[in-house]
């Protein structure tokens, strides 16, 4: 092996053998001749190409490879699922209602097709060059999550959930999940080295958080603001903030909560309908208690798909509430099947970002892979009674838009982490070690000597 192979400068370890950097000025070893020429099936040195602009330059995968396919193909499967589910549990209400069976259908199956098209699109770009974009659409979401408490919103129920722009309605809070997400990917990413520091790792995150959450709660929607709150806590974790910052934390704003279910009226006989259900089935725990005997008359089998009866008495069932007409139709091995398959998607997420090239893809596809995870836990918690409701849809496969769409996109960025990138330098890979004059250790010489000549054993 030639020394000019030999660690130098601030090259890291690894780093392409054809680079064409300068030669350090501090070598440990005398010079050699250069280095033979490569063989003839060796690859080629990546083509410089122009960054570009706009939608090519996102287009642009970087020599990527293919996606994840595990995780694709169990997202496409439950979106196909969720549209058939979509139709058993809303027909009979979109025939009282619009006096059309399929009234629901053919929105979701178009959101279907739109969402599985965005998350196609999305997986064909490099995620990083999301980065620009990422106080754009944080501060973008901030203003639709005012928008919707000062009155701009359109009214569903008690809350102010969404903007209404003609026929199409947006829910921002889903799209701030996912932009908490972005945000929180690139902050920690820049401030590795400092995560540990409360007041430059821990405290700005938790204010932008915070006052994201104090939006949410206005509106209000306390399921969302304990997803984007679980969200946070465990991209500081696994970024590395220190644990006794997160558990204090934590602790505070438990006791938070449940100041605000104390002294907030209608938070309070919510509360006190969950824990005692049976007195309070026909007022306010109605829906929690129809949703449980959907669950019950299901049996291990179903009582087939289509063949459902609590549709005629559960409020929203193709919403919030769908696994509940998938546990009556389709029996406990229905929701055995659907909990099986977002731990595949939560565990091929969780693969993907132990796997990312840099720390930016790494909490990216944490926090999806935990956002996903949360809110089926969540929305399937409620569903049988075991969190008070929430209001929480279940990905991919509850009826809506905005969920769907942004669930999609979720996914897409996921696929676009996935995919190999053998033509590009690692990004996020530590410098060598150096001693106190500025030449690299002799550990690392050791350890470049001893890679590079396996390198050359297998090349051989």
């Amino acid at each position: 092996m030639s020394s000019s192979a030999v660690l130098s400068g601030n090259n890291v370890v690894g780093e392409r053998r054809h680079s064409s950097a300068p030669p350090p000025r501090n070598r440990l070893l005398p010079p050699s001749d250069p280095p033979p020429p490569a063989p003839k099936n060796e690859p080629r040195a990546p083509r410089k190409e122009s960054a570009g602009s706009g939608v090519t330059a996102l287009l642009r995968s970087s020599k990527a490879g293919p996606v994840d396919s595990v995780l694709a193909a169990v997202v496409i499967a439950l979106v196909g699922f969720g549209v058939v589910m979509v139709y058993s549990a809303s027909a009979i209400e979109a025939t009282v209602k619009y006096h059309d069976a399929q009234f629901f259908l053919k929105r979701q199956g178009i959101y279907a097709l739109v969402a599985l098209s965005t998350m196609w699109l999305v997986s064909r770009f490099d995620y990083r060059k999301l980065k620009p974009f990422t106080y754009p659409i944080l501060v973008a979401v901030t203003l639709m999550l005012g928008l919707t408490i000062l009155g701009l919103g359109h009214k569903a129920g008690n809350a102010y959930r969404w903007i209404a722009i003609g026929p199409v309605h947006i829910q921002p809070a889903e799209t701030a999940k996912l932009g908490i997400v972005l945000w929180l990917a690139y902050s920690l990413s820049k401030k590795a080295e400092k995560i540990k520091s409360f007041s430059i790792g821990f405290l700005p995150h938790l204010i932008v958080v915070g006052f994201l959450i104090m939006l949410l709660l206005k509106q209000p929607d306390f399921g969302s603001a304990v997803v984007l709150l679980f969200l946070t806590f465990t991209l500081l974790f696994v970024a590395g903030a220190r644990l006794p910052y997160i558990a204090a934390f934590t602790a505070l704003l438990g006791m938070g909560a449940a100041a605000l279910v104390a002294f907030s009226d209608y938070r309070y006989r919510r509360y006190l309908a969950f824990i005692d259900m049976d007195n309070h089935r026909q007022d306010l725990a109605y829906q929690p208690f129809q949703s449980v005997m959907s669950f019950g008359s299901g049996g291990w089998t179903g009582l087939g798909l289509g063949k459902g009866l609590q549709v005629l008495y559960l409020p929203e069932a193709h919403t919030d509430f769908i696994s509940a007409i998938i546990g009556e139709e389709l029996g406990f091995l229905g929701i055995l099947g659907l909990v099986s398959a977002y731990l595949v998607i939560v565990s091929r997420g969780v693969k993907i970002a132990l796997e990312a090239h840099d720390d930016y893809g790494s909490f990216m596809a944490f926090g999806i892979a935990t956002l996903f995870g949360v809110q089926a836990l969540v929305n399937l918690a409620v569903a049988m009674a075991i969190l008070p409701t929430k209001g929480l849809t279940l990905p991919f496969m509850s009826y809506g838009g905005s969920s769907l769409l942004v669930n999609a996109a979720g996914a897409g960025i996921l696929l676009s982490i996935s995919r190999p990138r053998t033509n590009e330098v690692p990004q996020d890979k530590p410098a060598p070690v150096r001693t106190s004059e500025g030449a690299p250790s002799a550990s690392v010489l050791i350890a470049t000597e001893a890679q590079e000549g396996a390198a050359e054993g297998v090349s051989a």
